[in-house]
């Protein structure tokens, strides 16, 4: 029995596994492969990164600890000693950063003369307009902080970039008067009746001043490709925001804090209000990490740990600037330099999918199976808009977990709504990170005649389905798309993820049960196709590693391969294990969280993992289990983690028609053939994969040339039919003009 294997040894840390996760982002921009503002990119990538794991997995650890909490996790360690674990490791991570930054990233930049500057390096030119854009754009809008007695250390928000300021009075007429103002009679009478010193502590005073975020971080200077940082311009002149006083140390800085949404919602009614009031109150969350350069003045930084609470292995010592997210807006902001960057390439849009074609004739034919973002996005915003303007279409229902900040797709609900269709959206307003764009959505759609739901109490929405009723010649018919990634424009440009198109007779009606479990207090008691959770995809799964045990204990070759962004849930990995145990070959391809580890001598090396790390973010979730010829592969909105499974509705969905689920495993079979982009799991850690003599095979890079690949055919068929139309054209008019002259010759 699986059970057998739930023993700590046998299972990797979840948050230390995804520190590791974040190293092989690092790995890539390190990898002399990629493009070089690429690997910049990847360098900002890795610190956003951090930035979130730390606002929620740490800061749910913290609480842990600080309820004194004392269970352990599948590998065997408290919330304590987790704490310990990732703090220790993320300092070694913060170090491999930075020495990436200042080794490689700046200095090959430099080479290709794109230039991030410090004052020293700046021409009279630069530094005089750096001096104008300071006091003409910057001056008006900073604002000094102090902290003294009558002024309390000011609250410092999450992920704001702040510069950190000792002082001391210089001591003149106007200053003597300022103080009158200021320090109230006390402290003046204590002036002038104390001898001065300069160097007395009680003159050193603290302020801090907050980086504006209405402007960009880089700020571009006089000459081709030359930037300098913003907080360094607002360091340079500091003294005119502190007049009176001399400023002996400065040093930027940056806290991140506990950002994550506790909603008490078996206390409330109204979910939507809960979540804005948490909203509200998680700004003041606890501080989780604090980042301060190498070069801070010691005083400085015992006045930031003092004042905002922050234990010594919480705080992070950077050499260079703090805050490398900077790196991800560097290319977009370079110009020229093409070579440094991916090529550009157009997805490809299957033309029955455009607006010149009935896209609902199209999926009654036959279903259609997409792989974005190889495949255009726009196809799904086509099928919500053609529902929208469709006379025929009675009512449209969609899941929203994540959208764009100017959907599309959200614009057609509205208009589907005005036009008298019924139109129902569940918007998960729990959607961490987009909670507040989610309220402004929902209460949008509300007011364009939607009928919104605000996500379920005590569960997460995050299923990717849209349902549309359509009246055809026939009768109703229900018209889907199912996917694995999120409804957003803008990130499916890079995240991969797949989707289906199809008016599956059972799978309509499985569609329709689960609107109605969302939206009313349908509880069904089976679906044909579709697997629901949470409970229903984990008994599914459970049920198909079931089978290929069966399978391998009868003598037959029996496998299992699966795809996922992460894998953490100790039962499904214990279950894995078993199947390995008793002959099933196990091929899993996992981008981020691995707590599963392939050395255990009793799977007899039937496990092998990959994880792929490139262009494009792998998102997609793919459920494939083979024996004896028979293929079954099922796609999915979860992964392998316990609150996908249990805490969530998920959907997973099966591909049956011959060719979709063709090409379905010809995808899962390209990606397992990477060899470039793809690491393999050794232990508890992943390495690359040594390739030998074998020929370098990019997966993502294939993908890209066969969207290419197939615009160029579908460029080619329509020049070629702009050439019979000609053509046609041309001899119609011949003939024309000979039954012309034949009558005139009658």
């Amino acid at each position: 029995m699986y059970k057998d294997f739930y023993k700590p040894q046998n299972y990797v840390n979840r948050e230390l596994s995804w520190i590791d996760f974040n190293g092989r982002v690092l790995g890539e921009a390190i990898d002399p492969g990629n493009p070089l503002l690429e690997r910049a990119n990847f360098l900002g990538i890795t610190q956003s990164n951090v930035d979130e794991f730390f606002m929620v997995r740490v800061a749910s650890l913290h609480k842990l600890a600080a309820a004194n909490v004392t269970t352990t996790d599948a590998s065997g360690l408290t919330p304590e000693e987790q704490l310990d674990a990732v703090n220790e490791k993320e300092h070694r991570m913060v170090k491999q950063r930075y020495e990436v930054y200042n080794q490689q990233i700046i200095p090959e930049l430099a080479a290709h003369e794109i230039d991030i500057l410090h004052f020293a390096d700046l021409d009279d030119k630069q530094y005089e307009f750096i001096r104008r854009y300071f006091d003409d754009e910057l001056m008006p809008v900073l604002t000094p902080m102090a902290d003294d007695a009558s002024r309390p250390f000011p609250f410092i928000s999450n992920n704001s970039l702040n510069i950190a300021i000792r002082l001391r009075r210089k001591v003149t007429a106007g200053a003597r008067e300022t103080d009158e103002i200021l320090e109230g009679d006390q402290e003046v009478h204590r002036r002038q009746t104390e001898p001065h010193d300069d160097r007395k502590e009680a003159d050193i005073k603290f302020a801090t001043v907050r980086v504006p975020e209405i402007y960009k971080r880089l700020v571009r200077l006089p000459g081709e490709n030359n930037f300098i940082l913003i907080d360094e311009i607002v360091t340079e002149f500091l003294g005119a925001l502190f007049p009176g006083y001399e400023i002996l140390a400065t040093a930027s800085y940056r806290v991140m804090r506990d950002m994550d949404l506790d909603v008490a919602e078996e206390d409330t009614s109204d979910l939507l209000r809960a979540v804005k009031h948490q909203l509200r109150e998680r700004e003041h969350g606890q501080v989780m990490r604090l980042e301060v350069p190498t070069t801070i003045d010691e005083w400085l930084k015992d006045q930031l740990i003092d004042n905002l609470h922050v234990s010594e292995r919480s705080l992070y010592e950077v050499d260079g600037p703090v805050d490398l997210t900077f790196l991800k807006k560097l290319a977009g902001m370079v110009d020229g330099h093409d070579d440094l960057r991916f090529a550009p390439y157009k997805p490809y849009l299957d033309p029955a999918l455009d607006m010149e074609h009935n896209i609902f004739t199209a999926i009654r034919q036959q279903d259609y199976l997409m792989q974005h973002p190889y495949d255009n996005f726009q196809a799904v915003v086509n099928f919500i808009h053609q529902a929208a303007i469709d006379p025929d279409v009675l009512a449209i229902k969609m899941t929203l977990y994540r959208v764009s900040g100017n959907s599309p797709i959200i614009k057609y609900l509205g208009m589907a709504a005005q036009q008298g269709k019924q139109v129902t959206v569940l918007v998960e307003v729990k959607a961490r990170f987009d909670e507040q764009n989610n309220v402004r959505w929902a209460q949008r759609l509300e007011q364009m005649g939607c009928h919104v739901i605000y996500g379920l109490v005590g569960l997460k929405t995050h299923c990717k389905v849209a349902l549309v009723i359509r009246r055809d010649e026939d009768g109703l018919r229900r018209y889907m798309h199912l996917g694995t990634g999120n409804y957003n424009d803008v990130t499916a440009h890079f995240y991969t993820d797949m989707g289906i198109f199809t008016c599956d007779h059972e799978l309509g009606i499985d569609m329709t049960n689960l609107f109605n479990m969302l939206s009313g207090f349908a509880r069904p008691a089976y679906f044909n196709e579709l697997r629901v959770s949470p409970n229903g995809i984990r008994t599914f799964i459970n049920a198909k590693i079931d089978e290929q045990i069966e399978n391998a204990q009868n003598g037959n070759p029996a496998l299992i391969r699966m795809k996922m962004n992460s894998l953490s849930d100790k039962q499904i990995i214990a279950h894995l294990y078993d199947a390995a145990a008793n002959g099933v070959k196990v091929e899993l391809l996992v981008r981020g969280i691995t707590c599963l580890r392939n050395d255990l001598p009793e799977l007899h090396g039937n496990i092998e993992v990959h994880s792929i790390v490139g262009r494009f973010l792998e998102h997609s979730r793919i459920y494939y289990f083979k024996s004896n010829g028979h293929d079954e592969i099922y796609l999915a909105s979860a992964d392998m983690m316990t609150r996908n499974l249990n805490r969530r509705v998920e959907e997973l969905f099966p591909v049956t028609q011959e060719d979709t689920k063709a090409h379905a495993i010809h995808i899962f079979d390209m990606m397992w053939k990477d060899n470039v982009k793809a690491r393999r799991l050794v232990g508890d850690h992943y390495e690359r994969i040594d390739r030998g003599d074998a020929t370098p095979f990019n997966a993502q890079e294939y993908f890209v040339e066969q969207a290419m690949t197939l615009n160029k055919n579908i460029k080619r068929e329509k020049k070629a039919k702009k050439h019979f139309s000609s053509v046609f054209e041309t001899l119609t008019k011949h003939v024309s003009n000979l039954h012309l002259d034949d009558r005139k010759d009658d």
